[in-house]
């Protein structure tokens, strides 16, 4: 079958096409509003320390409601609860950009960023229950949507920040925020609006409620490795934006994110098409490893261009690691708690993020660029750690699901 075969015949199914295009575009603050939070802090305030907690207050908000929010979600049904939380995550976000512009204190700015983080939920965990329900059973199908889906998330990573880089640069410091919040606003309102393909609500009474998904060890497991990795995100996109500063191009911080997320998208296309033999919890360890390996490589370039070449190579291992990851959370969490076990892998990239931005801005502040970079290494290093003391646990319950989905597929 020709490379985009697998990726047409799963859009042609009923409804997919729209699902994934509209998720698409109500993706975007994902990729922009992190990114667009430190470029408006420090260019109104000047203090990456201050960006970086900001944005890391937001994330981290994200991050402690979203797996509630995902819970109503499984028990309500994704429209009944998304469409009044994206109109107040969409006045928090706009109302920081007023705050930040008309110099708030910092306690304001923080409670703001609160209120957006909070009720923003992910629209990619959505995306990713409506081809659950979509193609049921079918592991082959489930990959390849969950690549498609990988693959998607970086188009908005490669558009993203460059986008709210330039708007920043170019335009004004708080002009990277406002896009995202435009496409979240018609992108997702024209996502829950698709009633045919959203999966349908499980009601329980109070004693039917099951417990959380992290009564799985497994899922634990996935769950700190996931903060480790959005720590190397955090540290990364704060790291690269002052090392671009500091060789006199700070717009182009954003070109060499998107080369990063250019490679993972490569890469996630590729491994989308791929029917593999080797079990999932053994790709997801070995690509690990391999971002955790790039990544110590960043302190040692001294040119933009340099770091723009090592992160693309780098990048590669990004998507499949992501890809085996929700993968792995599909085998290990009941159908009933698919949205919150991917929500929680989603958020534990969060908390990464937030911790990697903020303890990244402050070293920055104090030490360059470099010592961004170093706080990716040790996020990296902790991920690489974790991984492989997760292996055992990982391999049981995944290989144990899979042959019970394997059963019910046929």
């Amino acid at each position: 079958m020709a490379f985009g075969g697998p990726y047409r015949a799963i859009l042609a199914r009923p409804g997919a096409a729209q699902f994934s295009i509209s998720g698409l575009i109500s993706r975007f603050p994902m990729a922009m509003v992190g990114i667009g939070i430190v470029l408006m802090i420090e260019g109104l305030h000047g203090s990456y320390a201050l960006a970086g907690r900001v944005s890391a207050v937001y994330v981290l908000a994200q991050a402690v409601c979203g797996p509630q929010i995902a819970r109503l979600i499984d028990r309500h049904g994704q429209s009944r609860v998304m469409r009044p939380l994206l109109a107040i995550a969409a006045t928090g976000i706009t109302g920081l950009i007023v705050a930040s512009v008309l110099d708030a204190p910092d306690w304001a700015l923080y409670a703001i960023a609160a209120l957006g983080g909070s009720t923003i939920g992910s629209m990619g965990t959505l995306v990713r229950a409506r081809w659950s329900k979509l193609v049921g059973g079918n592991p082959h199908d489930l990959h390849t949507a969950y690549s498609l889906e990988a693959s998607l998330d970086e188009v908005v990573f490669v558009i993203g920040p460059v986008l709210a880089t330039w708007l920043a640069t170019s335009v004004t410091p708080w002009a990277g925020i406002v896009f995202p919040v435009v496409a979240m606003l018609v992108g997702g309102y024209w996502f829950l609006s698709l009633k045919d393909s959203e999966p349908v609500p499980t009601p329980q009474t109070r004693e039917e409620r099951q417990p959380t998904v992290l009564r799985y060890g497994a899922m634990v497991s996935l769950v700190l490795v996931f903060v480790a990795l959005g720590g190397v995100f955090g540290a990364t996109d704060v790291a690269t934006i002052a090392f671009a500063q500091e060789h006199g191009d700070k717009g182009a911080a954003g070109l060499i994110l998107a080369v990063f997320a250019c490679g993972s998208l490569v890469a996630g296309l590729w491994y989308g098409v791929r029917r593999w033999v080797t079990p999932l919890w053994v790709r997801f360890v070995v690509t690990m490893l391999g971002l955790a390996g790039g990544v110590a490589l960043f302190p040692l370039v001294d040119s933009l261009w340099a770091l723009a070449g090592l992160m693309f190579f780098t990048g590669l291992m990004i998507a499949p690691s992501l890809i085996g990851g929700n993968g792995l959370v599909q085998l290990i969490v009941p159908q009933t708690q698919l949205t919150e076990g991917l929500t929680y892998v989603g958020t534990a990239l969060g908390v990464g993020v937030s911790l990697g931005s903020s303890i990244a801005g402050s070293r920055i502040d104090a030490a360059g660029a470099h010592a961004g970079f170093i706080v990716a290494i040790i996020a990296a290093g902790v991920g690489a750690l974790l991984v492989v003391a997760s292996a055992p646990v990982l391999r049981r319950s995944s290989t144990r699901r899979a042959g019970d989905v394997e059963v019910a597929a046929h």
